[in-house]
């Protein structure tokens, strides 16, 4: 297997695999968490009863404590001492100090209280001390003797044998069953997983199992309603393709029909001037005629291919974000200079208006021609504007390109107009179809031109406004009203600060010098 193929499936993701850390992740990480917790919770139910009979042991000593004449004495049976050294476990210290803090009875070992102890007769204190390198639980109280200005003072401290015993004991009752329910846990989750994540398996198997020309919609009752959302949009984009898919259908039928037409005059002139040359009456008359009907067949064909491939092009761009800024001043008057041989053998009159790029600096901000788009879609759009306009204008016609800045900076119109025939109100909308040809007219063409035109205007976000160029009583007589093109493309947004006005662009070398009053004369 190729590294490039084994590269892209270590960077695929599993949502499986992502749901399951997501799960585990924080149920692994609370589970020390959890012990740690348990473990002080521990230590706490472990202490409480110990220290509780700590506390009695101290009441029971403090009520030992007398004021004989004016000396303090403990009266401590040894009976009592012998319950408080009775425990087997842990070491049991006791002492009771006077109200001079002198030393009374118990043990002498045992700390005092810190320094900074409040010192509060009455009050039952716990505290954690040591006893040489031995940790004890200490509880205390102060006593109020007599009338002494300080109270009397008594411990007792006890080892901390038995309260860890009683914690481990409670950590592993604990404890131990969560190494039980935690494997269980991460299999429930598992499972529950897996449960959760069929349906989209039962899907993934259904389109697997669809034939490749089956677009037909995937039922969104039969997945969970999270996914809903994705079937809706795989429907959509299946639906979408389906159009596609049977335009392009209708489009190749069309084309291939289209087609037959001059390949069949190519064959039929072929096999024609085969015939007269295998006859030997061969006129060079009438071969020169074959091969010439030959050359406008192969011509008409080459020319629809071209149309094909534009209509190819332009569709394989749709979607594309227009970024470029095009001079359409400058594209006009490149496409009209293409044309002008074509016109002049036809003997019609291509002009051109624009703006007029040799107006003085001051109002160089109002003849900015700039739009937003792709130049080689608005060559092909207005190629096939031209194109089209001379195969309608008749001899002696006029043919009309111009090009108008919006003063406000919103829009440039674009407009192609001729003195041809024209295209009846009730046609308008279906000469924009590919193949389609306006009735009661014989000129060739692929149909394809004003498709082209429809496609980019609509990519560029512009609509194509078809009406007459004259008004009817304008109309010379025996002439047509003609055809008016316009599309108004967006402007390109100015460079630079707002306030410096942008800078003219530099004109193409003229074909003949511009009249401010009236069209450009290039034919």
């Amino acid at each position: 297997m190729r590294p490039s193929v084994l590269a892209r499936r270590r960077e695929q993701r599993s949502l499986f695999g992502e749901i399951l850390d997501w799960m585990l992740a924080p149920l692994l990480l609370m589970w020390p968490m959890s012990l740690a917790l348990t473990w002080l919770a521990a230590q706490g139910i472990a202490s409480r009863p110990y220290d509780r009979a700590l506390v009695e042991s101290v009441r029971s000593l403090a009520q030992r404590i007398e004021l004989r004449g004016e000396a303090i004495k403990l009266d401590l049976p040894p009976e009592m001492v012998r319950m408080l050294r009775a425990d087997e476990a842990d070491s049991v210290y006791y002492q009771v100090l006077d109200t001079r803090g002198l030393f009374l009875g118990g043990d002498r070992e045992l700390p005092v209280p810190p320094e900074g102890d409040a010192v509060t007769p009455g009050e039952l204190r716990l505290r954690d001390d040591e006893i040489g390198s031995e940790s004890v639980r200490v509880a205390y109280q102060w006593v109020q003797v007599g009338f002494e200005e300080r109270p009397a003072l008594v411990q007792v401290a006890e080892t901390l044998t038995k309260r860890s015993r009683l914690a481990t004991e409670i950590i592993k009752g604990v404890i131990l069953p969560q190494f039980v329910i935690l494997p269980i846990a991460v299999l429930l989750v598992w499972l529950a997983l897996v449960r959760g994540l069929a349906p989209l398996n039962a899907l993934q198997q259904r389109i697997r199992k669809r034939q490749s020309d089956d677009l037909s919609p995937i039922d969104e009752r039969e997945v969970p309603e999270e996914v809903s959302p994705l079937v809706r949009a795989i429907n959509e984009l299946l639906e979408r393709q389906r159009s596609t898919m049977t335009t392009q259908k209708r489009f190749l039928a069309d084309a291939a029909h289209q087609l037959k037409t001059p390949l069949a005059g190519l064959r039929m002139q072929a096999e024609l001037a085969a015939r007269e040359l295998e006859s030997g009456q061969s006129d060079p008359r009438s071969l020169r005629a074959s091969l010439d009907q030959m050359a406008n067949a192969s011509q008409r064909a080459a020319h629809m291919v071209n149309q094909l491939l534009s209509m190819a092009r332009t569709e394989a761009r749709s979607g594309t974000a227009l970024r470029d800024v095009v001079d359409l001043h400058r594209l006009a008057t490149d496409v009209v200079r293409d044309f002008v041989p074509r016109a002049l053998d036809d003997g019609i009159d291509l002009g051109y208006e624009g703006p007029d790029f040799e107006a003085p600096a001051e109002r160089a901000g109002s003849v900015d021609a700039r739009v937003l788009g792709h130049e080689v879609m608005l060559r092909e759009l207005l190629v096939n504007l031209v194109d089209n306009a001379l195969h309608y204008t008749p001899p002696r016609g006029t043919v009309t390109v111009r090009v108008v800045p919006d003063p406000f900076g919103q829009v440039v119109v674009l407009q192609v107009e001729d003195s041809g025939p024209g295209i009846p109100a009730a046609e308008r909308d279906l000469v924009f179809q590919p193949f389609y040809r306006a009735l009661g007219t014989k000129v060739d063409g692929s149909g394809l031109g004003l498709a082209i035109v429809a496609e980019v205007a609509q990519q560029h976000g512009a609509a194509v406004l078809l009406e007459d160029a004259r008004v009817p009583g304008s109309i010379p007589p025996g002439e047509g009203p003609g055809a008016r093109f316009t599309l108004r493309l967006p402007h390109a947004p100015a460079e630079g600060p707002p306030s410096a006005p942008p800078a003219p662009p530099v004109p193409p070398e003229p074909l003949e010098p511009l009249e401010p009053t009236g069209p450009m004369s290039l034919a």
